[in-house]
């Protein structure tokens, strides 16, 4: 796990204790206020739990018989308070300190162990940082139509739009399934509108769901962040996108191009294929474009360590739009 991420969730659970302490003592002081006879014999339980603990360090002659005393005293007015409590109206759990997750008291960690609650956390936080919560809604595997693709192949490719979008999904679906063993890579080429983008959008819900770290970023957006490494030395920023579990980086050519800039995006390129750090790759040019528009290094690298999917068919943008109008 990235650091940050681990040092921000640690703190969503101090933030969730320190809450939870301060509705405890607001509880505490409105019985004092209002029902002091309850409190009483909540300090004298707090001042036998104590005795109680000191005499079962002592090795005395009566001692299990008197801790078996103590014991059953504790129990006894534990029985009063509860009977105080609920006769005026609280819970009788409403003067102990709540606990959002009992398992693990709201630490994150039973023992060294990770909660089950833990996930959970990385998941809400992995969210917020791959910067697509509202978008995921509506862009994943619930909603991705197979009917805008026809199935009715042209000339210019043997299989239909359909069809060749049913081994894409073939495809992506055992790139999930077996994401954390194997060091593929995707490559979504093609004409504009045909999906790329919402295909790399249902990936990341799903692996952000399973608590994997995604970071989206467009090419140009890719660029300025690579430029903010280099000349700020922003060292966190690096971080995030060599370390994440899958960078997807959409419509690779629509950058700025310059030397610089395809240096610094081989740089990455090659890092990340060096630590086995996943990526998906879209572009809206075709394979041969590609070769004309980066230097041999990068292609290289795209059509070595990649699975490469062409994406062709109707322009689903145009499609959508047409139906609303009618």
């Amino acid at each position: 796990m990235i650091k940050g991420y681990q040092t921000k969730i640690l703190s969503i659970y101090d933030q969730i204790r320190q809450e939870e302490e301060s509705d405890f003592r607001k509880r505490k002081i409105h019985i004092e206020e209002t029902h002091p006879e309850i409190i009483g014999l909540d300090k004298k339980i707090g001042k036998l739990c104590i005795e109680l603990s000191i005499s079962a360090l002592k090795n005395t002659d009566n001692r299990e018989s008197h801790l078996h005393d103590l014991k059953e005293k504790i129990m006894d007015l534990r029985v009063k308070k509860s009977e105080l409590l609920v006769s005026n109206g609280f819970n009788m759990e409403y003067l102990n300190l709540h606990y959002r997750c009992n398992k693990c008291r709201d630490t994150g960690f039973i023992g060294n162990t990770k909660c089950s609650c833990f996930k959970q956390k990385v998941v809400d936080v992995y969210y917020t940082g791959s910067e697509l919560k509202s978008m995921l809604k509506t862009h994943n595997f619930d909603n991705f139509k197979l009917d805008y693709y026809p199935s009715r192949k042209s000339e210019l490719e043997s299989i239909s739009p359909k069809k060749n979008m049913e081994k894409i999904l073939s495809i992506s679906m055992s790139f999930l399934k077996n994401f954390d063993t194997t060091d593929e890579n995707l490559l979504f080429y093609g004409s504009s509108g045909t999906g790329k983008t919402f295909l790399s959008h249902c990936i990341t819900k799903e692996l952000i769901d399973k608590g994997s770290f995604v970071v989206y970023r467009t090419a140009e957006e890719l660029i300025r962040a690579l430029k903010d490494i280099r000349f700020n030395n922003n060292s966190a920023l690096e971080e995030l996108l060599i370390d994440c579990d899958l960078l997807i980086i959409d419509d690779l050519g629509t950058e700025q191009l310059s030397d610089f800039n395809k240096a610094e995006l081989f740089n990455l390129l090659n890092t990340k294929l060096l630590k086995q750090k996943k990526m998906v790759v879209s572009t809206n040019l075709s394979l041969e474009s590609l070769l004309k528009t980066y230097a041999e290094r990068i292609t290289s690298r795209l059509f070595g360590n990649f699975t490469a999917c062409k994406f062709f068919g109707d322009d689903i943008r145009i499609k959508e739009n047409l139906s609303k109008l009618k």
